[in-house]
């Protein structure tokens, strides 16, 4: 059943996911370098992008694993998707192209989009059968991938289904559900097939992760966790050291916090 949820506010008591005061975090280690940004795998592992676009992997304790260079071939790297392990996604936006690599980054493959008619794909992710989704604006479609650059799959238009369809930012693949988020529409969740399961409506928000069974966003100086399944919101403000991060991401038990080109890392 298709679901509107419009959030106005509630103030619930914080979880250790939501700190109040700097006192509630450990400083674990600090980063230091010259990056742009960072993900973080379910493992610990840290991918850390660099100035020249050098992407760096990093143990949970911040030891070298593997190095990957290829700037600047494609262009700006747009966004770097290791939720599986064993494998990361490098998303060259303006060149429609995705970059396969094993886990010590080497490339295992590489999809030119265009060569699909795919022109405008402003997000993708992993999938749930190491493919990748692809959202095609144009079509309105979600579209899977394989590292052969062969269609598997795709939905039917969603403009069936929405009065407009979404310029997601951000895309997720988790617990069957596709999420795409778009700052100005909200959450979307559909399901494999492209029926739309949910709709909620967070708008303005940095940082959408989905994480287990809650969605987790920044939007100024909050930090928002929404659990799915109650319908209940956590908001608490930022300590003041995070509030001019460039990116915030909750993994594990580590809340990573990009700033002034560094990574810090806090015990949650």
């Amino acid at each position: 059943m298709k679901k509107y949820l419009l959030i106005l506010l509630l103030t619930l008591p914080a979880a250790a996911l939501l700190a109040q005061a700097d006192t509630a975090l450990t400083l674990v280690r600090v980063l230091p370098g010259e990056y742009v940004d960072f993900t973080v795998d379910n493992l610990g592992n840290i991918f850390l992008l660099d100035r020249t676009s050098q992407l760096k992997k990093l143990s949970p304790e911040g030891d070298s694993i593997a190095v990957y260079s290829n700037a600047p071939k494609f262009g700006n790297l747009y966004s770097i998707d290791a939720s599986n392990p064993m494998k990361v996604l490098l998303y060259y936006r303006d060149f429609g192209t995705i970059v396969v690599l094993d886990r010590l980054l080497n490339v295992r493959s590489t999809i030119d989009l265009r060569k699909l008619n795919i022109f405008q794909a402003r997000a993708i992710c992993q999938s749930y059968d190491n493919a990748a989704w692809v959202y095609d604006e144009v079509e309105a479609k979600l579209k899977r991938v394989a590292d052969d650059g062969s269609i598997l799959d795709q939905t039917g238009d969603f403009r069936g289904q929405l009065e407009e369809a979404p310029s997601p930012s951000v895309m997720v693949d988790n617990d069957r559900l596709v999420y795409l988020y778009d700052s100005a529409k909200g959450v979307l969740a559909f399901d494999y097939y492209g029926t739309l399961k949910n709709k909620i409506a967070f708008l303005g928000w940095q940082d959408f992760q989905v994480v287990g069974k809650y969605i987790v966003g920044r939007k100024g100086v909050v930090l928002e966790r929404y659990q799915l399944s109650t319908l209940l919101l956590q908001e608490r403000a930022l300590p003041a050291l995070l509030r001019n991060a460039s990116k915030v991401r909750i993994a594990i038990d580590r809340l990573y916090c990009l700033r002034n080109n560094r990574l810090f890392i806090y015990a949650l």
